[in-house]
């Protein structure tokens, strides 16, 4: 073999053809779109905190009104993620694996939440679940309320994170070969086995995607859930709500160390639920 031959070898080993030519071209495009569209917002987001103290910034974060913000959009954000993974995998299936008549509908359905404005959805909650709404009006007679209190603010957050766990799961499901489902009955698993030992742990990766994109929705959201929560301090008001007050009030660096706090709270949740995710991807790979 010849030194030319070697040569090609080793660098087409190191550097896979691609359909679009011009590697230093398209990697410089794309730190620089990264760059203008993430990371210079959020560098300007922390300098504009730094103009705090350390003291300032630690009394800020540590304020009553703020924990209590931070508590209620966290807290609804985790409990409509959840609900989404569970009864998001259960819609995903249905679509996928049955035929029924206006499946395709009830597919296109799905997608409603990202084209409908926030706004007009949380006014649309608000309309259904208030205690004269259609909902509300039949709940309200046994006690529950769930228009203006915490209730309604993980409906809406579940309302606006719906499509991104259906639409992780749905091209999961379908490469899943049914024969695999066949053998395992063969071998005398029953339907719950079939589930938590062959499909479930194919679907899990998947489904801790969606997971972590209906959170991150969830934490920024802002439109559905300023109608239908109430806005109650220390009760029912969300983060974001409490940084728009603060730049109502021309109070910039609370703003911005409010901002900075929630950033720093869903890096580190987020970080964690993808360390996760690749734990599972790799005993998944293992098994």
């Amino acid at each position: 073999m010849t030194a030319t031959t070697i040569g090609t070898t080793t660098l087409g080993t190191w550097r896979q053809p691609s359909v679009i030519p011009g590697f230093g071209l398209t990697f410089g495009l794309t730190l620089t779109y990264l760059c203008l569209i993430v990371l210079i917002p959020i560098a300007a987001l922390i300098l504009r905190t730094t103009t705090l103290t350390w003291e300032q910034f630690w009394a800020i974060a540590t304020s009553s009104r703020v924990v209590a913000a931070l508590r209620v959009s966290f807290g609804a954000s985790l409990a409509a993620a959840t609900i989404n993974a569970v009864f998001g995998l259960i819609v995903a299936w249905v679509l996928v694996r049955y035929r029924f008549p206006g499946r395709r509908v009830l597919d296109a359905i799905v997608d409603l939440p990202f084209a409908l404005p926030t706004a007009v959805a949380g006014i649309a909650l608000t309309a259904i679940f208030a205690p004269t709404g259609w909902i509300g009006g039949l709940l309200e007679p046994l006690g529950i309320k769930v228009a203006y209190s915490w209730t309604g603010i993980v409906i809406a957050l579940t309302f606006i994170g719906l499509p991104f766990v259906v639409r992780t799961l749905q091209p999961v499901i379908e490469e899943i070969d049914r024969e695999a489902e066949e053998a395992a009955a063969t071998l005398g698993a029953n339907r719950r086995q079939t589930m938590t030992r062959v499909l479930f742990p194919t679907l899990l990766p998947a489904l801790m995607t969606g997971f972590v994109l209906a959170l991150a929705r969830a934490v920024g959201e802002y439109g559905s859930v300023i109608f239908i929560a109430g806005n109650l301090p220390y009760q029912t008001e969300i983060a974001p709500l409490l940084i728009v007050i603060r730049l109502t009030e021309f109070d910039y660096p609370g703003a911005t160390a409010i901002a900075t706090l929630m950033l720093a709270i869903s890096f580190a949740l987020f970080l964690t639920i993808n360390l996760i995710q690749a734990w599972a991807r790799r005993r998944l790979g293992d098994v």
